[in-house]
């Protein structure tokens, strides 16, 4: 408790020095190198990122203990920007108007379909946009240049949103989804060929917006952001049975394949505003660990979950070959379970042995005490931005800390 209490009052430098050591994944000296270059190297091409996982055992503390912004009554952090949210999805839809009305109609299907829930990735970057509306330099203030940064901070709002959904329509053709939160995935509807197709027209629409911000470095790294989609996908698709059975390899993956895009969207919004490098450091610090306390908790659900509440059927990335955080800590705890897992899952009763030992093992609660860990960090990079007296700057903080809480409470 003391220990993350202290967290969020230590320097910027220490910060960037622990995470450095404990979490972050990238094997650098100092901020310079975190934030100068955005292209960091993929495997033999660029540096491959090294997890340094702490143990999670005995982690119990919970997000509102640790930050000094839930000590005030709570909000609602989609509430805070609602109106920009329903001027965000009418943006998307003429967005996506098209000359062939078929491609058009798939592109917008998950948007008119309400997949994407309450749009959990815009309200992260609206509210870190206003989060960090402090200490802007002089040539972006006044009226008009204000509206203008924040139509901009809108716009990357926007292409996070659709290469994220690209990404869905691009996942489920590849692993021959039929539904999606509930609802038929667009492959089922539409066929492979347009599914694909429609997540095309969203990418390339997505870069037509990034271009027109006339920003190389913001450019650069939501372009870093798609290559990372890929690899993980292929890193899920092609990884050999040593690799299946290793949680860096697990938590390498879940960042290339969701943190990536949250935390480069986070730092984004903090370079358009013309913030430090200490300052998009630590946005893009809490975009990573909410992304990853995100995905774990996702890895507990597909085993806890039904399908009311997850929109798909539970076990569902164990019977697609999927090994996730609650298997490999399993194993930890009894080694005989790799060699199941190694076999692969496709006879159902490896599934059923592996569940067997999952039951028996502290599996599951170690997965929720490691996402607890990282939205923990996520809350402590709020809590370093640079103070401010202003209410609406403090609103947008507290809801961020919020939403890590709520990101690893949910049972959906």
């Amino acid at each position: 408790m003391q220990f993350l209490r202290g967290l969020s009052r230590i320097s910027r430098s220490g910060l960037r020095l622990f995470l450095s050591r404990q979490l972050y994944p990238f094997p650098v000296a100092n901020s310079s190198q975190l934030l100068g270059d955005s292209t960091q190297k993929v495997f033999n091409r660029r540096e491959t990122y090294s997890w340094s996982l702490v143990d999670s055992h005995g982690f119990k503390q919970q997000i509102h203990h640790q930050s000094s912004f839930l000590i005030e009554e709570p909000l609602d952090p989609f509430s805070l920007v609602a109106d920009e949210l329903s001027l965000l999805a009418n943006r998307l839809r003429a967005t996506l108007v098209s000359e062939v009305p078929k491609l058009a109609s798939a592109a917008e299907y998950f948007f008119k379909m309400g997949v994407g829930g309450e749009r959990f990735r815009p309200t992260v970057l609206l509210l870190m946009a206003t989060a960090l509306n402090v200490h802007i330099p002089e040539q972006i203030v006044g009226d008009t240049l204000a509206a203008e940064l924040r139509t901009r901070q809108q716009c990357i709002a926007e292409i996070a949103e659709m290469i994220h959904v690209a990404s869905l329509l691009h996942d489920d053709v590849l692993d021959d989804a039929e539904t999606r939160r509930s609802i038929n995935s667009l492959n089922f509807v539409m066929g492979n060929k347009v599914a694909v197709l429609a997540g095309d027209v969203l990418l390339s629409r997505a870069f037509v917006a990034l271009a027109s911000l006339k920003n190389t470095e913001v450019v650069s790294l939501l372009a870093i952001v798609v290559e990372h989609l890929v690899t993980g996908e292929t890193m899920q698709m092609t990884c050999t049975s040593e690799q299946r059975c290793s949680m860096e390899y697990h938590m390498q993956k879940k960042y290339y394949k969701t943190a990536s895009l949250i935390s480069n969207s986070c730092k984004a919004i903090a370079l358009l505003a013309g913030q430090t490098t200490e300052v998009a450091t630590l946005a893009f610090e809490y975009g990573k660990n909410l992304g990853l306390a995100f995905q774990l908790i996702d890895d507990v659900l597909d085993f806890t979950g039904t399908f009311a509440s997850l929109g798909k059927g539970s076990l569902s990335d164990i019977r697609h070959g999927i090994v996730t955080a609650p298997i490999l800590f399993a194993i930890e705890e009894f080694p005989q379970l790799r060699a199941v897992v190694q076999q692969g899952f496709d006879n159902p009763e490896n599934v059923d042995i592996a569940l067997e030992y999952l039951g028996k093992s502290r599996g599951i609660h170690r997965t929720r005490e490691l996402a607890a860990k990282h939205a923990s960090l996520a809350a402590a990079a709020i809590d370093s931005l640079p103070e401010t007296d202003d209410e609406q700057i403090r609103k947008s903080r507290r809801a961020l800390v919020d939403l890590t809480h709520r990101v690893i409470t949910r049972n959906k």
